[in-house]
């Protein structure tokens, strides 16, 4: 699995790195990113969709790789 941020919709709230800290950062504007490319470890799944879940703009997409 991968998530990415769409920096187009991402107003900053915060809640994926609050949720997810080590999935995602913040950059020097207070902007969700994030952290190593994007690939998530099967045991951070349900931190991921946790994240995706809570953001108020819906700008984290969740990807199923194949």
């Amino acid at each position: 699995m991968k998530v990415r941020i769409d920096s187009e919709r991402c107003q900053g709230h915060g809640r994926c790195y609050d949720l997810a800290p080590d999935l995602f950062g913040e950059d020097d504007e207070g902007y969700g990113t994030v952290l190593g490319g994007g690939a998530v470890p099967a045991d951070r799944e349900q931190d991921a969709r946790l994240a995706a879940a809570n953001c108020p703009e819906r700008a984290i997409d969740v990807l199923k790789e194949a």
